[in-house]
């Protein structure tokens, strides 16, 4: 991952970079907070009793190397995180909301799966999250219908109701999708690796990225 910077719809500069051992505590208080809003109420109640702060630490400390950050005027204002062909954790931190962000975050996402030499990128978002589905839908992704995304918890996997969502980001249409700066899209997203991720809470309210993890 190299560095990018962009305008977001709103004026202001962005700079996406590969985030750094010491983004860890911020990325995990933002995913903290995006996936409370976005999963509550719409994943098993297991899972929400073991997604204690503790657990965003470690995992916002094990996944530095896939995670991208989207830095404003200095501070972490949301990232992302992509394996190969998989789009994990959108999320902005609520006072980005509404700028656009979001959306950016979401088109380096795309880039780095296409660099990556895939064609098709996928996320999964939980099924109740009507916010991030409909930011995802905006952005040009296609829902491809209901799946179960095994969220790992610590006994095992949870299975979590999700829809699986596909985007073709190479070719002549790639990247053509709206971005409209409308950013009320995800904010908690999704899995942590292996599956599907869990949008919740991107830009307006609590579009977070795909997969509920």
């Amino acid at each position: 991952m190299s560095a990018t910077e962009k305008l977001s719809p709103t004026g202001r500069p962005v700079l996406f970079r590969p985030a750094r051992p010491a983004d860890a505590p911020e990325v995990a208080r933002i995913w903290l907070h995006s996936w409370r809003d976005g999963h509550l109420g719409h994943v098993p109640e297991e899972l929400a009793a073991v997604r204690t702060p503790e657990s965003f630490a470690t995992r916002a400390a094990e996944r530095v190397g896939d995670t991208l950050v989207a830095v404003v005027d200095g501070a972490v204002a949301g990232f992302v995180m992509v394996v190969a062909e998989e789009v994990e954790q959108v999320y902005v931190a609520a006072p980005h909301r509404g700028t656009g962000v979001a959306g950016l975050l979401l088109t380096e996402a795309e880039r780095l799966v296409r660099e990556g030499g895939h064609r098709r990128a996928w996320l999964v978002a939980a099924e109740g999250n009507a916010r991030a589905r409909r930011f995802y839908e905006r952005q040009g992704w296609v829902d491809e219908g209901r799946v179960d995304h095994p969220a790992q918890g610590p006994d095992g996997p949870i299975p979590v109701p999700c829809h699986r969502y596909t985007k073709e980001v190479s070719g002549p249409t790639a990247g053509s999708g709206p971005e409209s700066g409308a950013d009320s899209g995800p904010g908690p997203a999704s899995a942590s690796g292996s599956g599907p991720g869990a949008a919740s809470g991107t830009d307006s309210g609590s579009v977070s990225g795909p997969g509920p993890t």
